[in-house]
């Protein structure tokens, strides 16, 4: 069993992330008796969908899931309707409530615009956990105009000790963005000549630049813990402290290094005038060594 899953999470490692949910529905499909153990250790793209009740958006993912509904963070309901779904207890549910609110100014704050969605639950050694989801979209305004989307999913496990309590956060980002400026002009060019067809279908995909993946990093922290309320307050500060480092990480390194590449693959300058600078060079240094 271990090894049969170790095979497919490490095919997935392989396989382009712009198409894991299509490829995790083959997997499963190939092997239905393990789709929990996949579906727990593959992070998918965050759904956005409208809780009927309030018409507020919210994101869904196996953490809301019950069977084949989602449970809503704002009624409290579940899509499809669902009768014994499993729902928080009263105390954690108000806990939910204001960590929804806070999480939505977060999230304007940082975001300008996308949705988030919190939810918990209670663990059996007394203690609680939940997941933070946040979630930005960029459509394309225009056929040349770029596109994208950031999935932020944060796991925590909060255990209380007297006036303290200790976390332990899981975050995971996943971003994808998708560059079809050249592809556009390609195609622009190409509407003028008599190429048609497939032709034509090459050029627009002609000069698109797509990078996507995913980051997972982990930390654990003791905080004070003045009253219920405080747990969103600590788990606040992780999340946001965590947020600011992986997405510094991923524009220096990350990005950077998809720079320094492309720009070593492909030349920006005249390639005569590369060859011209390096004759001289070669002159001087002949002229030195005299």
């Amino acid at each position: 069993m271990g090894d049969l899953v170790d095979s497919m999470l490490d095919l997935m490692r392989r396989l382009p992330p712009t198409h894991v949910e299509e490829n995790v529905a083959s997997l499963v499909a190939m092997c239905p008796d393990y789709a929990d153990d996949l579906l727990g250790s593959v992070d998918q793209p965050l759904k956005v969908m409208t809780d009927r009740a309030t018409g507020k958006e919210y994101l869904a993912c196996d953490y809301n899931k019950d069977g084949d509904s989602y449970r809503s963070p704002w009624s409290n309901e579940y899509d499809p309707p669902l009768e014994d779904g499993t729902v928080p207890t009263p105390k954690l549910r108000k806990l939910e409530i204001t960590a929804n609110e806070a999480f939505d100014t977060y999230r304007e704050m940082y975001y300008e615009g996308g949705v988030s969605s919190v939810f918990l639950w209670d663990l059996d050694d007394g203690g609680f956990a939940g997941v933070v989801l946040l979630k930005k979209t960029l459509s394309a305004s225009a056929p040349g105009e770029p596109s994208g989307s950031w999935d932020s999913i944060h796991v925590f496990e909060a255990a209380e000790r007297g006036r303290q309590a200790h976390y332990k956060l899981t975050s995971t980002i996943m971003l994808q963005l998708v560059d079809r400026a050249t592809g556009a002009r390609g195609a622009k060019e190409e509407s003028k000549g008599e190429k048609a067809g497939a032709a034509a279908g090459d050029a627009k995909r002609d000069g698109e630049v797509t990078l996507s993946g995913s980051m997972t990093r982990q930390t654990e922290q003791d905080f004070p813990l003045q009253e219920q309320a405080s747990h969103i307050s600590n788990t606040g500060r992780m999340i946001e402290e965590m947020e600011i480092k992986m997405r510094n990480l991923l524009q220096e390194v990350y990005f950077g290094k998809t720079r320094d590449v492309v720009f070593d693959l492909r030349s920006i300058d005249d390639l005569e005038k590369a060859r011209r600078q390096r004759e001289l060079q070669k002159e001087l240094v002949g002229f030195i060594k005299r």
